[in-house]
């Protein structure tokens, strides 16, 4: 089982700033209780492994889903955010339209492309254990490259909606490499 889980509120996303690969923006005190919420959710999930962006935010919902599980927690370069290059710091609701419409070979100058983002996704996906429950603590972009990656969706197929912060979207196994969602879905947005 893999439980993919969207980092809780950071203050970027409480100032309505596109964080993309900054790497020092951390939780706000409602992303802390929502790490709490999930890492509690998932006490009956048998996880044996938590695997965290080092992106702040996501390291520190990564840390109280691992203090509550009684796990340690790894650095998995591969689930930090996708890059928006030059444009993180701008107001996300200036980009929003843009990123939205944007074509999959393409990013912000500096920036990673959406089909760069899907293929990282996959292959992090077949590096993962295949033993036990696998928790993989990341970011909106990227948790939605991992969802598609997972299924068997082309970039183009990918969902686009965001799920919300301090989210979990669980996925089950299918087949050697495929996953398929599990459970109850949440609403995204």
């Amino acid at each position: 089982m893999l439980h993919l889980v969207r980092h809780g509120e950071s203050t970027w996303n409480a100032a309505g700033l596109l964080q993309g690969r900054t790497a020092h923006v951390g939780l706000t005190a409602r992303g802390r209780t929502q790490a709490l919420a999930v890492a509690r959710a998932l006490r009956v999930a048998a996880v044996t492994v938590v695997l965290t962006s080092p992106q702040r935010r996501a390291a520190e919902t990564a840390a109280v889903i691992g203090r509550v599980l009684g796990l340690p927690v790894r650095d998995c370069p591969g689930l930090r955010e996708q890059s928006h290059g030059e444009w993180e710091g701008r107001p996300a609701a200036d980009c929003a339209a843009a990123l939205a419409a944007a074509d999959p070979d393409w990013a912000p100058p500096g920036g990673e492309t959406g089909r760069e983002l899907h293929t990282r996704a996959a292959r992090l996906l077949r590096g993962l254990p295949t033993a036990g429950a696998v928790v993989l603590v990341t970011h909106g972009e990227t948790l939605r490259a991992l969802v598609a990656a997972a299924c068997g969706l082309s970039v183009e197929e990918a969902p686009r909606e965001l799920p919300p912060n301090g989210t979990v979207v669980d996925l089950r196994p299918v087949g050697p490499g495929r996953w398929e969602r599990a459970g109850r879905v949440p609403q995204l947005r």
